[in-house]
């Protein structure tokens, strides 16, 4: 899916002539949101834009202002406005998108549903929104869908090359924790460091990289194929939870990596401090703006006291998102190539 003629796929018919009539590169597109009775909306090149019904996007506005589409004619250099009309999804097409996403065949993805997202061909996350239905303190499923926001998988190989050195220390990864706000690029830069790894680089061997994938965001297995390039020596525990399947990969597989996305409950701690502590490098991302702020998470200051982690890659806000700001070690100094 790296073309505008293969993404526009997983989308219903009526959204998918629209989307066909927008001038985008899909490389600078990173989510769609599709809510019944409201506009389309597009991240577009680091901002939010709002699609018309005729092809057109404009820059969202704040309430109260008008959607003017101008150009300059004539002599005078006068105006014409033309009325912005935006593309309301109904509820019609919403749901036709649900189905196709689905391969029309929803019932299959009901471990997915559940959580809150589908996963389609080409790794692009797709959340939802609507009436959950519980079962004691667990979600069963998700009905009455009424809200989408299409995330598109945009692998970016390289952006771990200039980071990669400064995690090493003694020829050995350092546990290391990559830290940023929601958005801001951390799972990127995770899954270019794996691959990296996996691979081998700079002259130093491949090595045997475990990855534990819950929510399908590094690998974004389809089918139980990962969609991403995580290397030649990565093997993927997929949908598992973070904590159980740490432990689970560390005495399976025998890796000498270990990367897991976005921990932040005590199990999950728990399971990186045992993966640590059997000789594993970890590699792991949690949502955060900076090492402070990561400290003030109750979780985290006790394993941080501990020295558990002896890298923090702190990257940049989601309008600079992959943005490197710092690399720290384990007493928060910088750390030079």
């Amino acid at each position: 899916m790296k073309s505008q003629e293969t993404w526009t796929r997983i989308f219903g018919r009526g959204l998918r002539e629209t989307l066909e009539k927008l001038p985008l590169d899909f490389r600078d597109l990173k989510e769609i949101r599709v809510r019944s009775g409201q506009p389309l909306y597009l991240w577009y090149q680091n901002r939010e834009y709002t699609v018309g019904e005729d092809g057109r996007m404009e820059p969202s506005r704040f309430p109260g202002q008008a959607f003017p589409a101008e150009r300059e004619k004539g002599p005078g250099r006068e105006r014409e406005r033309r009325e912005f009309s935006r593309r309301i999804v109904t509820e019609q097409e919403l749901m036709e998108t649900v189905e196709c996403m689905g391969n029309y065949s929803l019932y299959a993805f009901e471990d997915e549903i559940r959580q809150g997202f589908l996963t389609v061909r080409g790794g692009h996350r797709i959340g939802l929104a609507g009436k959950a239905v519980t079962e004691g303190q667990s979600i069963k499923t998700i009905r009455n869908i009424s809200a989408l926001n299409v995330r598109f998988a945009h692998q970016v190989r390289g952006c771990g090359e200039p980071v990669l050195p400064r995690l090493i220390k003694e020829g050995k990864l350092c546990h290391t924790l990559l830290i940023s706000p929601p958005g801001g690029g951390k799972t990127t830069l995770l899954r270019d460091l794996v691959r990296l790894l996996s691979d081998g680089y700079g002259g130093r061997p491949g090595a045997s990289t475990a990855v534990v994938d819950e929510r399908s965001e590094i690998a974004a297995c389809y089918q139980g194929v990962p969609q991403n390039d995580l290397g030649s020596r990565t093997d993927v525990l997929d949908g598992c939870p973070k904590a159980l399947g740490l432990m689970m990969v560390i005495r399976t597989m025998t890796p000498a990596v270990a990367a897991v996305d976005e921990i932040g409950g005590r199990e999950d701690l728990q399971a990186v401090e045992y993966a640590a502590g059997c000789g594993c490098s970890v590699l792991a991302t949690v949502h955060g703006s900076s090492l402070e702020d990561v400290r003030r998470k109750p979780a985290f200051r006790e394993l941080l006291d501990e020295g558990i982690f002896e890298r923090f890659v702190v990257l940049g806000t989601i309008e600079k998102a992959g943005t490197v700001k710092a690399v720290l070690d384990e007493e928060g100094n910088e750390v030079a190539i």
